[in-house]
């Protein structure tokens, strides 16, 4: 029985330190090849010798989960969203726990591949939980695959569930965007009061939230509020609008979010 004992320790023993070391490899990659070499280059117009220089890193070893997922990730901020999948798809592969969710979310906010998006985020809850990913949980970015296709029942109690856990479990933590996505499912459902009460609560926070003060000026046309109301409110929001209030995520400058207006610059 000691022996057996013994040799587990030992076991663990070495497989802690082929971790340490494969981790310090990879790390002295990266440096070498993204640090020292492809951040030396804007992609946005260097993108040929930015993917030189991480090619050069994964050809030394081509396990390196973040030099896939930097090949990956300037062709989904040019919107070539499948020239990008492929190198995604590899940074998965070799590191799951790390990639799988980042690929969910590209899915979701950039590619629009929302079934897909859906499975990855599905596994990602029965791997790991229903942790976060660019702020928010996984459940909140299936509630906004499911507003996508037109499931707004699922996509309603998502976002219920979600605004709920994050006040009860985050220091009452109140979220612009999630109260507008919440909104937007009630919009979709017809519930206009719900939809109205929630906008309200998304302005209180946010009161230049030009997104928020389109749908509810919607949501009041539909109660038959007055032309004059409808139209000034709108006409606030196309003022806020100009002045870039809108949903406040950081990869809006790179996509436009599900339901963000646009407004005409006329």
């Amino acid at each position: 029985m000691k022996n057996i004992t013994l040799g587990i320790s030992l076991f663990f023993t070495l497989f802690s330190f082929a971790q340490v070391s494969t981790n310090k490899a990879h790390d002295a990659i990266v440096e070498e090849f993204l640090t020292n070499c492809a951040e030396k280059h804007n992609y946005a117009f260097e993108m040929s010798e930015w993917q030189a220089c991480l090619d050069q890193g994964l050809k030394k070893d081509s396990t390196v989960a973040y030099l896939w997922q930097q090949k990956a990730m300037p062709y989904f901020k040019c919107k070539k969203y499948e020239a990008g999948m492929q190198y995604l798809d590899k940074a998965v592969f070799y590191n799951k726990e790390r990639w799988l969710s980042y690929r969910a979310f590209i899915k979701c906010i950039f590619a629009h591949t929302y079934k897909d998006a859906i499975k990855d985020f599905e596994e990602c809850i029965k791997l790991y939980g229903d942790s976060y990913v660019m702020d928010h949980s996984f459940s909140f970015y299936i509630g906004i695959c499911y507003l996508q296709l037109n499931e707004y029942e699922k996509a309603e109690k998502l976002f219920d569930d979600y605004v709920s856990d994050i006040y009860k479990n985050r220091q009452q933590l109140e979220h612009p965007t999630a109260y507008f996505y919440q909104g937007i499912a009630k919009y979709e459902l017809k519930k206009w009061d719900e939809a109205i009460a929630i906008f309200d609560k998304a302005l209180k926070i946010y009161p230049e939230f030009s997104d928020v003060k389109y749908y509810k000026a919607i949501c009041w046309f539909k109660q038959g509020k007055p032309k004059e109301e409808i139209g000034a409110l709108i006409g606030i929001a196309k003022e806020d609008a100009a002045k870039g209030f809108s949903i406040n995520e950081d990869n809006t400058i790179y996509e436009t979010y599900p339901y963000q207006k646009k407004f005409s610059k006329k």
